[in-house]
């Protein structure tokens, strides 16, 4: 045997010194590598055009939907940015990498575990430009944005101009979109009467509150429809800035060379979306284009709809294997779309735990049909304070006052309960708006989905090591009841408790 291993080395090495002799390049470092562009849609659900979705005009990502493969069933493993992206930046869940609170580890050296890297090195290794754009020319068409909760692993990016990426090929870029989110970032959101969103002011006026349906689990209600409109309106100026890209592109004859991949990064900025585990919170558009220049994958076919589970991890060994690189041992994440195949997802996986001030832990199974929730604080639900919420989604503190007024009944008193149930069961193709805890259901078809799924998510959090089990300490938790308030108020409400929200619960 011995023998045997020092004759295949000796094989081996003899190989690679005729091939460095003959002056042979390692192919998948010679061959052209396409362009790779992530565009990363902010705070939004499949509320596109080319998902059904009304009173939005999304014709640049219509159009990409039209000549790519339009995906149904993807899914973030946060309901919020910071631990969503430090998941799909290294293809890794968040609970993993312990990068799983929000905005977490931003000052205490923090470093990634060993063997674990973002995204833009693992492509720079093998020659690609990265960017982070914020500008094309002197128009701004992304925030530049990284919330990550890692800051110690050294420069992400080389740039942030689009005009740097036609003389540096092959580039990795991404594009971060400004609409669907709340201009709060001069730090001064308390002073506002009403908090605006990122140039709302120039958003094409297509939805009204007259011709908008909110779901049900919100009051039928004018202040409801207006701020679902502004929402809807923010899609389609999203839509604007991204047709521009691509315009761009096309240009510059960079097109025909860059595959495309938008993605949302995290669920609707809603009061019951982000920050919550509810499809609302999760369920993300995807769509990828691919270039002509490049011969397809074979499973890739213009024009098509896939409905396989995808979760926002599996985005990063897709993205390498594009580039040509092989998918890193124990990377969590799977290629879905390629010539290397991982085996198809039976459940995308999510987890909610400290956003802000606010202390929580959710845990999510999401299949095909049936949706999974377990709340490990049942007596912390949508009442709960969260002072960014509390001051930017008019929404809620709407619904306060309703409900202290006795004018609220059916799904819009339940979301007001200071309670949830340990555990949720939805059927997402028969009650989308998931209203409908079917937990404790008699029917066969639901007590056999229970059974999987609950046996899904304590193999999920055994198997990935789920650091949501260990609580942060008080005093690490303590300083961001200070910058929220700082930052966004407290309300009359909660001012009067006088509890610290640390110590809710405890």
């Amino acid at each position: 045997m011995l023998k045997r291993n020092l004759r295949s080395l000796s094989w081996l090495i003899f190989c690679g010194m005729l091939l460095a002799s003959a002056g042979y390049a390692n192919p998948a470092e010679s061959e052209k590598k396409p362009n790779i562009l992530w565009i990363v849609g902010e705070n939004l659900k499949l509320d596109l055009g080319c998902y059904g979705a009304q009173n939005v005009k999304t014709p640049a990502l219509d159009g990409l939907a039209a000549n790519g493969v339009r995906y149904t069933h993807v899914f973030s493993t946060s309901p919020v940015c910071a631990p969503s992206r430090s998941a799909f930046f290294v293809g890794m869940y968040q609970t993993t990498t312990d990068t799983h609170n929000m905005r977490s580890h931003r000052t205490d050296g923090y470093r990634l575990p060993e063997g674990v890297r973002p995204i833009t090195h693992r492509l720079k290794d093998v020659g690609y430009f990265t960017g982070n754009i914020a500008t094309m020319g002197q128009e701004q068409i992304g925030s530049g944005k990284l919330d990550l909760n890692f800051v110690e692993e050294g420069k992400l990016y080389d740039t942030n101009k689009w005009e740097d990426l036609q003389g540096n090929q092959p580039f990795f870029a991404q594009i971060n979109t400004l609409e669907a989110e709340y201009d709060i970032y001069d730090r001064q959101t308390w002073q506002q009467p009403r908090v605006e969103w990122k140039g709302e002011n120039k958003h094409e006026q297509i939805a009204t509150a007259d011709n908008v349906s909110p779901p049900p689990y919100y009051p039928d209600h004018p202040l409801v429809k207006q701020e679902w409109a502004r929402y809807l309106n923010s899609i389609s100026g999203m839509d604007k800035t991204i047709g521009r890209v691509l315009a761009q592109l096309e240009s510059e004859g960079l097109a025909d060379d860059t595959i495309i991949m938008f993605f949302g990064d995290n669920g609707r900025i809603e009061p019951r979306g982000i920050h919550w585990c509810y499809d609302t919170g999760l369920h993300v558009p995807m769509i990828i284009h691919w270039p002509k220049n490049f011969p397809a994958p074979a499973n890739y076919t213009a024009g098509s709809v896939s409905d396989q589970v995808v979760s926002l991890i599996d985005i990063t060994p897709t993205t390498l294997g594009f580039a040509g690189i092989d998918r890193p041992l124990g990377m969590q994440g799977r290629i879905f779309l390629g010539n290397q195949l991982g085996p198809e997802r039976q459940y995308a996986f999510s987890a909610r735990d400290r956003i802000d001030e606010t202390v929580n832990r959710i845990r999510s199974v999401r299949g095909k049909k049936y949706h999974y929730l377990r709340n490990y604080f049942p007596d912390r639900h949508f009442t709960s304070l969260n002072r960014y919420k509390e001051k930017c989604f008019p929404i809620k503190p709407l619904m306060r006052q309703l409900m202290a007024e006795g004018k609220l009944s059916g799904p819009t008193a339940a979301l007001m309960s200071p309670t949830v149930p340990e555990e949720q069961l939805f059927d997402t193709e028969s009650d989308p708006h998931e209203i409908n805890n079917l937990a404790k259901s008699e029917n066969p078809e639901h007590q056999a989905a229970m059974i999987r799924m609950r046996a899904a998510l304590s193999v999920w959090m055994i198997e990935t090591q789920d650091q949501g089990v260990f609580p942060e300490p008080r005093e690490v938790v303590a300083p961001f009841e200070k910058e929220m308030h700082d930052w966004f108020g407290t309300p009359q409400w909660y001012r009067s408790t006088k509890t610290p929200l640390s110590q809710q619960g405890k």
